[in-house]
């Protein structure tokens, strides 16, 4: 069975209509679904990399403990050690969209993280969070982080404007960056697969796009920690502004 378009791998489904109120839905979806397929295998790593810890760990526990010593060291050099209050809400946020991103590599699965829905959530409710801290600190001195120090005083207006301009699309940057590479991926991925299917007639013709598959299927696993990292890493450079609004 084919289906119509690649992007119907996106779609959003509803299994079980539910309203409260009138205006509230709670309806259960495959995004709703999906989310608590990604949460439970969070916990159930978690878990298991937490059982039985020993000097000789296993795979699970040697894998959770790369990461953490991974993070822990990018969040301390980005953030200058500020960030390290935070650093479980780094670990918990990577480890969320690499599962999500995994987790959509399987055939016939879900993306969420392919979903602008989503990423503009987590990034949106993330920089709110940043923003909030840098008022926290430095009180009224965060809108230092406007001003660059040495600029020209005729051009300040026009730096200023360009400069909170490109404060606000933060959340639009780090949003569309993360769900454009995942629903491009996925969707080259399935072409190529409906192609090489299409063809499996003609043995000989088939091959070039199995093995093109693999390549781009390498690809994507790869993809899938990039864009975990380069989420997290933006977050912490824009959390380190907010620590040291100074230019």
């Amino acid at each position: 069975m084919f289906l119509r378009s690649p992007l119907e791998t996106f779609e959003v489904l509803v299994y079980q209509p539910l309203g409260l109120f009138g205006h509230l839905d709670f309806s259960i979806t495959n995004v709703f679904i999906y989310l608590g397929i990604v949460t439970m295998s969070l916990f159930f790593f978690f878990f298991l990399g937490a059982q039985e810890l020993s000097l000789v760990p296993s795979w699970v526990q040697w894998g959770l403990e790369s990461l953490y010593k991974f993070l822990l060291t990018l969040v301390k050099e980005q953030t200058e050690g500020s960030g390290k209050p935070y650093f479980p809400l780094f670990y918990t946020i990577f480890s969320f969209i690499l599962v999500s991103n995994m987790i959509g590599l399987f055939p016939f699965s879900f993306t969420i993280t392919a979903h602008f829905a989503i990423t503009f959530g987590l990034a949106l409710t993330m920089n709110l969070g940043i923003l909030w801290i840098g008022f926290l600190k430095n009180g009224f001195s965060f809108l230092k982080l406007f001003v660059p120090s040495g600029a020209p005083a005729p051009l300040l207006p026009l730096i200023i404007v360009i400069e909170i301009v490109s404060y606000l699309i933060r959340t639009f940057s780090l949003s569309i960056r993360l769900f454009a590479n995942m629903m491009a991926g996925h969707t080259l991925l399935h072409i190529l697969a409906t192609f090489t299917l299409r063809l499996q007639s003609t043995y000989i013709f088939w091959i070039i796009p199995f093995f093109l598959i693999l390549g781009v299927l390498m690809l994507e696993f790869g993809i899938v920690f990039i864009q975990a990292y380069v989420f997290t890493i933006l977050l912490t450079i824009y959390l380190n502004d907010s620590y040291h609004p100074g230019h």
